[in-house]
This record gives C-alpha cells, sequence and structure tokens, in this order.
C-alpha cells in the first residue's frame, strides 16, 4: 500500500540486482489533479497534473500566464474549497481564486487549453500571434551575463532541489540573478507547472517582471515554457535538455537569449548570442 505524504508517497518496491531481489521502501513523487476555480463565476477554468505545494502559487502564476489577471490586486483571495458535507473539510485538490470586485475575464482563449500541455499540434504562427495580442513586448538587450555564471546553473538547481533527491522523479525551474545566485526554486511532476509555481510566487510578492532574472528549467524547454517566461519578462532562459523549434521561435521574436544542453562547461545558444559576454 502507498501512503502519501504532501508532495512524496511512500512506496514498497523490489529490486533485482545480479540476479538477487530484495525488498526496500522508497519514494515516489506524488502526483494528483488540481482544480482551478474562480470562486465568484462557480466555474473550474483549469485541471492540472501536478505535485501538491505551492498550490496557490501555482493557481495564480497560471492565471497571471493565461492572461486572466495582469496585477497583483486583480487576485483578492486564495483558498482550498470547503467541504461543507465534511465538518468543513478542506480539499486541497480544488483551489479557489476570488478576483477583485468588477475584473470580468476574457475566459475564451483558455477553452483550448493549449498553453496547458505541450505545443505539439498547435499552430506555430496562432501561438506567437496570440502572445503579440497580449501586448508582450519584445525584451530590450543590454543586460550580459559571463559563460562561467551559465555554467555554474545546474549545480546549484540540482543542489536545492530537495524532492528530487528523495525521488528521482520530480522537474525544477529556478530564477538566478544575473551574478549566478539562486533568488527561488519550485519543484514539481511538470516542467510548466514548476515555472508556473515560480512565476506566481513572484507575482504574488509583487516582484515581476523578471527583467534581471535568469530562468533555469530542468528537461528541455518548450511552447509554454517560453510563452510563461515572455509573459514575466524572462531576459535569459536556460535548460539542461534541447529547445523545440517552436521555442526557439518565440525567443527570437520577443529577444529572449534562449540555451541548450547546459552540462558541465557548455551550452548552445539558439538566440540572442549578444547577452553572453564573449570569452577572450
Amino acid at each position: 500500500m502507498n501512503r502519501q505524504t504532501g508532495s512524496k508517497t511512500k512506496a514498497q518496491i523490489s529490486i533485482v540486482e545480479n540476479g538477487k531481489m530484495r525488498s526496500r521502501s522508497d519514494h515516489l513523487t506524488t502526483e494528483e489533479p488540481l482544480e482551478i476555480r474562480l470562486a465568484p463565476l462557480g466555474k473550474t477554468i483549469a485541471v492540472t497534473m501536478r505535485t501538491p505545494g505551492a498550490d496557490f502559487e501555482l493557481a495564480a502564476g497560471f492565471l497571471y500566464a493565461e492572461g486572466v489577471v495582469s496585477r497583483r490586486k486583480d487576485i483578492q483571495r486564495i483558498s482550498y474549497c470547503v467541504d461543507e458535507s465534511i465538518d468543513g473539510e478542506q480539499r486541497h485538490n480544488i483551489v479557489n481564486v476570488e478576483l477583485r470586485h468588477g475584473l470580468i475575464p476574457d475566459l475564451q482563449p483558455l477553452e483550448r487549453h493549449f498553453y496547458t500541455s505541450s505545443a505539439c499540434g498547435v499552430c506555430g504562427k496562432a501561438s506567437l500571434e496570440a502572445l503579440h495580442l497580449r501586448g508582450c513586448p519584445v525584451i530590450p538587450a543590454g543586460l550580459t551575463v559571463t559563460p562561467e555564471i551559465i555554467y555554474s546553473l545546474p549545480q546549484q538547481l540540482r543542489a536545492a532541489q530537495g524532492i528530487f533527491t528523495a525521488t528521482g522523479g520530480l522537474h525544477a525551474a529556478a530564477t538566478f540573478d544575473l551574478q549566478g545566485q539562486l533568488l527561488n526554486l519550485r519543484e514539481d511532476v511538470g516542467r510548466h507547472n514548476a515555472l508556473d509555481k515560480l512565476i506566481g510566487s513572484a507575482f504574488l510578492s509583487d516582484e515581476l517582471p523578471l527583467n534581471n532574472h535568469i530562468v533555469l528549467v530542468s528537461g528541455r524547454s518548450s511552447f509554454e515554457i517560453l510563452q510563461k517566461s515572455t509573459i514575466a519578462g524572462v531576459p535569459i532562459v536556460c535548460s539542461v535538455s534541447a529547445p523545440s523549434s517552436l521555442a526557439v521561435s518565440v525567443a527570437k521574436e520577443f529577444g529572449i537569449t534562449l540555451i541548450g544542453f547546459l552540462r558541465g562547461e557548455r551550452f548552445n545558444i539558439y538566440t540572442g548570442l549578444e547577452r553572453i559576454k564573449a570569452i577572450t
């Protein structure tokens, strides 16, 4: 029987090694659905599979990325749903978001739900146009960082990944300053959720846009990673694996420096070469 403990679930497993079998306990990354509701409308606008933890940040980051909210004061309150039929017990897989009085968001874009899935099958031109319609500006050039700063990011990310250390099955997104100092990190079973949590944390703390930050994500950079980073104003996005073609298109269109295959003292620059100081 598996036993859940927040972001981790304890399980009993069998290990086969050198022809012999042994049993031991292990930890798995918890994966559960999170339903996001707009409280005044009583309307469910998204259901995403996520790792429990930082659920309010996830909801806020998702709503910001989708254009439902644009300022911290647009959200009056975030809370878990309360089941009155069970002595007012909180239901931690349902989050209610109460918007400020008078705010009537355009929910039509959410009906397509392509921002919460991978970019496969989505028209690239339509996706770029959607970002332009949001009014996302091209991120100005100017700031630069050294290759040595970029080299240092993955090790810091891994060292700070507490749940990954226990489970081995979790993605992460982190922000760094331009000197390579780790500022914030969030983990989740999905890269896009981890980034929503990260951006949601900044949104709720009135720290957006992230104009002087570097974002690093584990795994690859997809359209949704660059979409969310563009809206948050991130100038440099790094990943330890490859970007997709649409991710490169978004980065090029909006002036983002996109780095992939960041491993050891090596990385590829796909767009925005001018922000990486030349090696003399």
